[in-house]
């Protein structure tokens, strides 16, 4: 069997920046003194001219990145998930939200998988926080194939788009002559009646994972991969909802406010139906291992396993 290939969603971003490079002379890239993390550096040594470092001011880099967009140039501001969501919400909102500027926000580091930076930097509300602002994109890719994909789609919409990153390296799982990333529309991965699951991000390798242990044991269910969770594929879970007893939804984030409200949302309004959120419980992570914290939050497949078998039983 060959080796699983792993990457973190963070440096396929910086590699696709740098790709598009010469494809968009008016790409222009910011990034708040972390570009060596945030893997925008890769972009600057590609073209430093068309690189600023706004330093360790991550509000004034948003309102930087509002006034390169409105000349028409094509704008991506990075920083950790934590000071791109949290504490440049204000700028974001009415620097870039409310005139609907073409600027999209790279945010790595984010998600329980931040490991031994703990709490602080462990944002587990960022895709709350952007979902509210009117007009917002929000992308979550699973891997590296769909970040690549996703970088560019959010290059070619016209507004603003939030792209959350990870740090921790990822399995690969999308095959890149086949993959098709369209904005606002859902993916089903795996076929299935006895129940769906609907992740986004790192956990859609772990539902995948989850699928087949359930599938050993006579458990059949769909999988459904949501990247684009603003504006979100209702149609494809009102199928789910419809067609299946229940949803599980998965995601490395609060679940308040993320993935799991957002399939409620439309549940409650299209489709009722029983839905079960697996998530950060409305608490603060803690310094550790990746791969451990992941585990101990119950962002595992194991942990899918769990909720479905008990959903069944």
């Amino acid at each position: 069997m060959a080796d699983i290939v792993k990457k973190a969603t963070r440096e396929s971003y910086g590699e696709a920046l740098a790709a598009l490079s010469a494809e968009y002379p008016d790409l222009i890239v910011l990034d708040a003194d972390l570009a060596a993390a945030t893997k925008t550096g890769i972009f600057k040594k590609a073209c430093p001219e068309r690189f600023i470092d706004c330093g360790i001011a991550e509000a004034n880099m948003m309102g930087v990145a509002a006034g390169i967009a409105s000349t028409g140039k094509k704008v991506f501001a990075s920083s950790f998930a934590m000071f791109a969501a949290g504490r440049a919400f204000e700028i974001v909102r009415n620097s870039i939200g409310y005139p609907h500027l073409n600027v999209k926000i790279g945010a790595t580091h984010a998600g329980i998988s931040v490991g031994e930076d703990g709490a602080t930097h462990q944002c587990n509300e960022d895709i709350a926080l952007m979902r509210t602002i009117p007009g917002m994109t929000v992308i979550n890719p699973a891997d590296h194939v769909e970040a690549q994909a996703a970088v560019r789609a959010a290059l070619e919409h016209n507004g603003p788009v939030y792209m959350r990153f990870g740090r921790l390296a990822v399995p690969v799982f999308n095959d890149p002559d086949t993959y098709k990333f369209e904005l606002g529309k859902g993916i089903t991965l795996r076929e299935g009646t006895d129940g769906t699951v609907v992740a986004t991000g790192l956990m859609v390798n772990e539902a995948l994972q989850a699928a087949d242990i359930l599938a050993s044991e006579g458990i059949n269910i769909r999988v459904i991969n949501i990247h684009t969770i603003k504006p979100l594929d209702e149609d494809i879970i009102v199928k789910a909802a419809k067609e299946t007893p229940f949803i599980v939804t998965a995601e490395e984030h609060s679940v308040i406010g993320g993935l799991g409200s957002a399939v409620c949302d439309v549940t409650a309004a299209k489709a009722p139906c029983r839905v079960v959120k697996i998530g950060v419980n409305d608490v603060f992570g803690h310094s550790g291992p990746a791969v451990d914290l992941l585990k101990e939050f119950g962002l595992s497949a194991d942990n899918i396993v769990k909720t479905v078998k008990e959903l069944k039983a």
